[in-house]
C-alpha cells in the first residue's frame, strides 16, 4: 500500500498557490492538502462559485497534483476558543477584531462552507481544529470542577453538531487535529470529545504524531483505539530537549529558542519512530494521504518539505497479505 504523499500549504501560505503548485510537484509530492487562508483557498467563495473551483482544480491538474483534503485550521479555532484577547484577532476578518461572538458567528460559518467548499471540489475529508473554551483551565488551579469541564464538552457539542448537520449533508467529515488547546489533545480527551457528540462518524481525527509525542502518548496506541476515525494524517516530527530547566510547558520560550523543553522538527530529524507509524497505519488499513506539515524552527522550509517528501518515499512499503512462513507448507 503506497499513499499519496502531499504538502499542506499552511506554512506556505505566503507563496502564491500557483508558485508553490510548481515547486511543490517539483519536490516530488503527489498532491496538497490547501489550507483556507492566504491565496490557496476561499472557501465563502468555493462554496458557491463552481468557476472559482474549476480554476483550483485546473491549476493542480495543470502541476499533475491531486486534492485529498482542506483544512481549515484558523476558523475552527474560534468557533469554541474564549476569543477573547488580541491573539484570535488575526484569525479572522480585521473588523471583527475585539469581538468575540462576531468573531465566532463568523468562524462558524466559515466551517459550515468549509464543507459546501470541499463537496464542490470532490473531496469529503474537512481538517482543521475546534478550539476548546476549557482549555486555559488546564491545570486545576484556581480549582475547576468537575461540572465545568464537563461544561465545556457540552458547548463543543453544542457548538459544532450543527456545524456536523452540514457536513453530513454535504457527504463530508471532519477531521480534528488532536492538539494542545483543542476540545481533544490526548486519547484521554479524544474519547470524551467524541462521547460529547454521541460518536457521529461525522467526527474523527486528522492524525499528527508530533503533537502527541512530545506529551508522551503512545502513538501506535493512539492509532489503534481511534482506527476507525483516523480520517487523515499531518506527518510531521519533533523532539524532547529536555535539560532539567525547561519542561513540556517550554517556559514561554518560543519554537526555535535555546532551551526549549521540545520543539518541531523536519521529518526524520527528531525523535519519532516512524517506521512504527507506517507500520500501524498499514494494520488498521488506512489508505488516505500521509500529509507533511513542516514545521522546524531552524531548517529552511523548502529544504524542510522537499527532504520530507523524500524521507516518506523511502519509508513506505506495502502491507503483507500473509504470514512468511507460510511458504513453508507450500
Amino acid at each position: 500500500m503506497y499513499r499519496p504523499i502531499t504538502l499542506f500549504t499552511g506554512q506556505f501560505a505566503d507563496i502564491p498557490i500557483n508558485q508553490l503548485a510548481v515547486k511543490a510537484k517539483s519536490w516530488g509530492y503527489d498532491g496538497l492538502e490547501l489550507a483556507c487562508w492566504g491565496d490557496h483557498l476561499d472557501v465563502d467563495r468555493a462554496a458557491t462559485d463552481m468557476k472559482y473551483v474549476d480554476g483550483k482544480i485546473e491549476l493542480l491538474a495543470k502541476n499533475d497534483l491531486k486534492l485529498f483534503s482542506i483544512s481549515n485550521h484558523l476558523a475552527g479555532q474560534l468557533v469554541c476558543d474564549p476569543n477573547d484577547d488580541y491573539r484570535s484577532d488575526f484569525f479572522a476578518p480585521k473588523d471583527l477584531s475585539g469581538n468575540p461572538e462576531g468573531k465566532r458567528k463568523w468562524a462558524v460559518n466559515s466551517m459550515i462552507n468549509s464543507a459546501r467548499a470541499a463537496k464542490n471540489l470532490g473531496i469529503n475529508i474537512v481538517n482543521g481544529f475546534t478550539g476548546s473554551s476549557i482549555w486555559h483551565m488546564i491545570y486545576s488551579f484556581p480549582p475547576v470542577s468537575e461540572e465545568t469541564i464537563e461544561d465545556g464538552f457540552k458547548y463543543f457539542a453544542e457548538m459544532w453538531n450543527p456545524i456536523f448537520d452540514e457536513f453530513d449533508r454535504c457527504g463530508v467529515k471532519f477531521a480534528l487535529e488532536v492538539h494542545p488547546t483543542e476540545i481533544a489533545f490526548d486519547i484521554v480527551t479524544a474519547k470524551r470529545a467524541l462521547e460529547a457528540v454521541e460518536n457521529r462518524s461525522t467526527f474523527g481525527f486528522n492524525f499528527d504524531p508530533s503533537h502527541l509525542f512530545w506529551q508522551m502518548i503512545d502513538l501506535p496506541k493512539f492509532l489503534k483505539i481511534f482506527s476507525d476515525r483516523i480520517y487523515h494524517t499531518h506527518m510531521k516530527d519533533a523532539v524532547l530537549t529536555l535539560d532539567g530547566e525547561s519542561g513540556i510547558l517550554s517556559s514561554h520560550l518560543n519554537f526555535g529558542s535555546e532551551g526549549r523543553g521540545w520543539d518541531f522538527r523536519t521529518l526524520g530529524r527528531g525523535g519519532i519512530n516512524f517506521e512504527e507509524i507506517i507500520r500501524t497505519l498499514n494494520f488498521i488499513d488506512y489508505r488516505g494521504p500521509l500529509s507533511v506539515e513542516w514545521e522546524d524552527a531552524a531548517m529552511d522550509r523548502e529544504f524542510g518539505a522537499q527532504e520530507g517528501c523524500k524521507f516518506l518515499k523511502k519509508l513506505q512499503f506495502p502491507a503483507s497479505n500473509r504470514i512468511f512462513d507460510e511458504a513453508f507448507g507450500e
